[in-house]
């Protein structure tokens, strides 16, 4: 070939190349989607392109619903170009102290967004839905990235769904319009769900082996989704972290709350729907001054919350979860269980203190009582310390236990329950949250936590967030490196302790959970006379 064709040829194929990668981002084509090196996969919406995040594929602000303020979650409008998935989408609406965020940062209509972390898209990997924390009033998924869980041979998806007076406003006294506003925060997350269903497959997840998992308010929609028959058969295992809060919304309770926030904005039931041009600022402080009004205003810190969270209707949620249990619906769900050696307690770590000391602080809560409590106290842990004795978890475990009991002797499925032990080289204590970085397998992400990980530190990060993945693989956390984690029963109070050593404890504490439970929920026991 003389060089004057070989020059042709070759200007001819890099013209015939220049158009064809014209035309495929342009219009890509299914194959695109289908290259493992692209990070271009496709979903019922459109194409998404992800990026490299510490070794694995991440896709972040997907868009799963569109929503219309007050109803249930819609689908999402096809888009025809690729959508770049390179940062994190919008958290929902919620109070951010006077601080101003861009609609990039914070929307009402762009916030159902969701994450994905895989790292083999032609894989068929068992799926961890990750709910956050906030109550269901703050929060996003941005908290928590799922690249460290990952890497654990799953696929990890985090969701943001409507939250406070937005998700869970009950106007169904008011209209028909409006019959499933007490829910639409959860009606969300079982849209993210149903994304996951049809899409997920794609990113190399099974869509028919997916868990449910959240800390703090993000167990407690896990036990709600326990609860939601527009749920069922979306999720096949659940993790509730620190999530036994009690919800105490009744429907009476939800629909008088609703009432009262119209009277705040003024506005009648004949024209409901100016509710709509209510800027979000005015809506919150009205549902603010309403539940002041009506229900009254939760303290932080309560064993109960109320307001604006989800609401049993009989349709869309079943009953309350951790009362004491879960809806027959879901015996069939395996479930973990746990709470933190201290929670939310007030720490008395940064004090000398004896022993003879710490009984005079807890004379008021235990009365009578203080005595038989530190002897508990002392035979459940007799390693303790005098501090220990008023900076244990007074919040979370005793109503975890009492839902172990049930759940274990109710349901057909497995119950697992542990505790988290692992103190903070900061604050002395094992914290709510503190589980979350060994969790997700992310130390490096905690450095205001803990500024520099040992080998044990990362050893338990190890240990916990394969666990984890196993227990969505199976349904049973047993792993390597464990020791053997029997099912729990109300006889046997099998707890893993996760801690720089791990063991197993059988029933350690039970006496001591009654003591609590008796003394630190008599708001709960008022509010259940008066609602029966």
């Amino acid at each position: 070939m003389s060089r004057f064709r070989y020059f042709v040829v070759v200007c001819l194929m890099a013209m015939y190349a220049g158009v064809q990668n014209s035309k495929t981002q342009m219009n890509p084509s299914a194959e695109e989607g289908d290259d493992p090196h692209s990070l271009v996969v496709n979903t019922v919406s459109g194409k998404v392109k992800g990026f490299d995040q510490e070794g694995t594929q991440a896709f972040l602000g997907i868009p799963y619903a569109k929503v219309e303020r007050f109803q249930p979650p819609l689908p999402v409008d096809r888009w025809d170009t690729i959508r770049i998935c390179d940062h994190w989408g919008p958290q929902a609406m919620q109070n951010v102290g006077g601080r101003t965020l861009s609609e990039a940062e914070m929307s009402e209509k762009n916030s159902c967004v969701l994450n994905v972390w895989t790292t083999d898209r032609k894989a068929r990997k068992p799926v961890m839905v990750w709910l956050h924390g906030g109550g269901f009033d703050s929060g996003t998924s941005a908290w928590n990235p799922g690249m460290g869980l990952a890497k654990k041979d799953v696929v990890v998806v985090s969701v943001n769904h409507r939250l406070n007076i937005l998700g869970f406003l009950d106007l169904s006294a008011c209209s028909e319009k409006y019959k499933n506003s007490a829910n639409v925060g959860m009606l969300d997350v079982v849209a993210a769900l149903k994304w996951v269903r049809d899409n997920i497959g794609n990113f190399g997840g099974d869509p028919d082996n997916v868990t449910i998992f959240g800390e703090s308010g993000g167990g407690g929609k896990v036990g709600t989704l326990l609860c939601m028959p527009p749920a069922k058969g979306l999720f096949h295992k659940a993790i509730i972290l620190s999530g036994t809060i009690l919800n105490v919304n009744t429907k009476e309770m939800s629909e008088k709350l609703g009432v009262a926030v119209l009277k705040e904005l003024g506005i009648s039931t004949d024209d409901i729907d100016r509710i709509k041009e209510v800027s979000y600022k005015q809506l919150y402080e009205a549902g603010q001054r309403a539940m002041a009004a009506s229900i009254g205003t939760r303290r932080p810190g309560t064993p109960m919350m109320w307001g604006f969270g989800p609401t049993p209707d009989g349709t869309t949620l079943l009953q309350q979860p951790f009362q004491p249990g879960f809806a027959a619906i879901s015996n069939d769900i395996p479930i973990i269980i746990g709470t933190t050696f201290n929670e939310l307690q007030r720490l008395a770590y940064q004090q000398p203190m004896t022993f003879e000391q710490a009984r005079e602080a807890l004379l008021p809560t235990f009365g009578s009582d203080t005595d038989e409590y530190i002897q508990a106290f002392k035979e459940a842990y007799p390693d303790a310390i005098p501090q220990d004795l008023l900076s244990i978890d007074w919040l979370f475990r005793p109503k975890t236990l009492i839902t172990a009991d049930e759940i274990a002797e109710s349901r057909n499925a497995k119950t697992y329950t542990y505790m988290f032990t692992w103190r903070s080289p900061l604050t002395k204590a094992s914290q709510h949250g503190h589980e979350l970085k060994f969790c997700f397998n992310t130390l490096h992400h905690s450095k205001n936590e803990l500024p520099q990980a040992t080998a044990e530190d990362l050893k338990l990060a190890d240990l916990m967030s394969s666990a984890w993945a196993q227990f969505a693989h199976t349904g049973d956390p047993n792993i390597k490196g464990l020791p053997k984690w029997k099912p729990y029963t109300k006889k046997n109070g099998v707890m893993m302790v996760f801690d720089h050593k791990c063991l197993i404890r059988s029933n350690p504490d039970r006496h001591l959970q009654q003591l609590i439970d008796k003394h630190c929920f008599k708001q709960l026991d008022e509010f259940r006379k008066t609602h029966p």
